[in-house]
């Protein structure tokens, strides 16, 4: 619980899919929370169509991939297409290692909900809807956010020691400590139609986009038998021209599709965003998503992006708030998000110009492999990694720093047999191929992990004998078939499963 002094130890600012997701973070962690929201209701608007398996990790760390998955769709594969039928590129999804499926179609109010009700779980998390965030204010203490009741016009301040900015792309906290959001809206307009499904056309679960010059299209299958359409308007054309559903169908009658496919039950227009906060971080307050950074949909990772700062800051706001790690730790939160959120804008970007046909020749030529060579794995389907941060030795693409392990199923000493992170649990914890990964550290080293409470595991194969008290079995292999596969004997785990440190660069705890 927070200190006398103060109302939570964080204060989050906005409830929208980032802060939810750092509520249930931080009440996982034991963190208290107060988080301030504008509207009770969940934004019914899908704005969001998709997740990957990082982002369902980071759900099962707390307790919420199983339940979220239930409103999920397996994506089937992806493909771009021209309107005379002809297909430009297809991708089908390999297996992946991380424990799930490697994309999920979904409906985004149904996975606010389930967030919304797994922060129940927390005591330490106090939800206030109603209430309009004013100000914000800092000093070397903590931050004070003043919020107003917006029935009853009552002000009311919060004290926190920390403050997580997760209320959008307009967001207030933002202006109230000086920072812009720097880059362009992209002028076009988009008509953005969501549907119920009546009857199966075609190849309906594919992820299709209609590569056009003039009208190219989204077309994606949702969640709990939604569908949705990301059609742009012509430059002659306004909003105002579609303010009717009589006036919506053309434009989905022209893929095909009919009344007797769906019901259109809502749509809305939108403008393409691509802009980044140069600074995450002022003081005692943080940037969160779109708060942060906006990018266009074609990468399907902008609220993705978002959750995953909300677990990265997370983590390392628990370790300060405990006094195990310095504060200056919370200035990697940026040195990791940034550019890992630059690579998914440029992917969306990328993906984008072949959806308009938009390629210089250049850029095909590019696009193609050399004669006889396979190509390389599309950028969307690298396993996630860091680049920079909280991290030992150097995050090259030969090397396991910066990289998030394999889940597998494993067994623990006992025989219970679990997906790998429910084993591990959120805490540090160093693995060893075959030994006691304690056994190859100095004292020093040893000493800075167990200020870290981290746990110490062996990883056995399938067809070897446990030995001591705490270890693990990879029975399917892809644990030590990756560690093997970068040379490393032991390496040290974060709690968001990204590698920290590893003995070919030496264990001891980053600085």
């Amino acid at each position: 619980m927070a200190e006398h002094g103060y109302d939570a130890d964080v204060a989050i600012i906005g409830y929208g899919p980032s802060g939810v997701a750092a509520a249930n973070a931080l009440g996982s962690y034991g963190v208290s929370a107060v988080a301030l929201e504008r509207d009770a209701d969940i934004y019914p608007r899908a704005r969001a169509v998709t997740v990957s398996d990082w982002t369902m990790r980071c759900l099962q760390s707390v307790g919420l991939a199983e339940a979220s998955a239930k409103d999920m769709d397996v994506t089937a594969g992806l493909r771009w297409v021209t309107y005379d039928g002809t297909e430009i590129f297809n991708l089908t999804f390999p297996a992946g290692q991380l424990g799930y499926p490697m994309s999920y179609a979904i409906y985004q109010p149904l996975l606010e909900q389930t967030l919304r009700d797994g922060v129940a779980r927390f005591p330490e998390v106090e939800v206030r809807y109603g209430v309009e965030v004013e100000s914000v204010e800092q000093d070397a203490d903590g931050v004070t956010v003043t919020s107003r009741d917006l029935a009853s016009g009552e002000k009311r301040t919060t004290r926190a020691r920390y403050a997580l900015a997760c209320d959008g792309g307009s967001s207030i906290t933002r202006k109230q400590i000086g920072v812009e959001l720097q880059g362009d809206t992209v002028p076009v307009r988009w008509i953005v139609i969501d549907a119920k499904v009546k009857r199966w056309w075609p190849n309906r679960h594919i992820l299709t986009f209609w590569s056009d010059s003039a009208r190219p299209v989204v077309d994606i299958a949702l969640g709990r038998g939604n569908h949705r359409w990301e059609i742009p308007l012509g430059p002659d054309e306004t909003d105002a021209d579609f303010d009717t559903e009589d006036k919506v169908w053309p434009l989905l009658e022209d893929l095909g599709v009919s009344r007797a496919d769906i019901d259109i039950h809502q749509w809305a227009f939108y403008s393409h965003n691509i802009r980044m906060a140069d600074r995450w971080r002022v003081g005692r307050v943080f940037l969160v998503g779109d708060a942060g950074h906006l990018m266009p949909p074609w990468a399907g990772a902008g609220m993705q992006s978002g959750i995953r700062d909300s677990f990265n800051i997370s983590w390392k706001l628990r370790e300060v708030l405990a006094g195990r790690m310095e504060g200056a730790v919370l200035d990697t939160y940026q040195a990791e998000r940034q550019p890992n959120v630059a690579f998914f804008t440029e992917v969306a970007i990328g993906l984008g110009k072949i959806i308009k046909q938009e390629l210089t020749p250049e850029e095909q030529a590019a696009m193609a492999p050399p004669e006889g060579e396979e190509p390389p794995p599309p950028p969307i389907l690298l396993p996630p990694f860091y680049v920079a941060g909280w991290l030992r030795g150097a995050p090259t693409p030969d090397s396991a720093i910066g990289k998030m392990i394999p889940q597998p199923l494993a067994a623990n000493e006992r025989g219970v047999i679990l997906p790998l992170d429910e084993l591990l649990g959120t805490d540090f914890v160093l693995l060893g191929d075959g030994v006691d990964p304690s056994t190859l550290l100095t004292a020093d080293e040893r000493a800075g992990w167990d200020a870290l409470g981290a746990r110490y595991v062996a990883v056995r194969s399938a067809d070897q004998g446990t030995e001591g008290d705490d270890e693990v079995v990879d029975i399917e292999g892809s644990l030590l078939a990756w560690m093997r596969g970068f040379g490393v004997r032991a390496i040290a785990v974060r709690p968001d499963k990204f590698v920290a440190a590893a003995d070919t660069f030496g264990l001891a705890v980053p600085a």
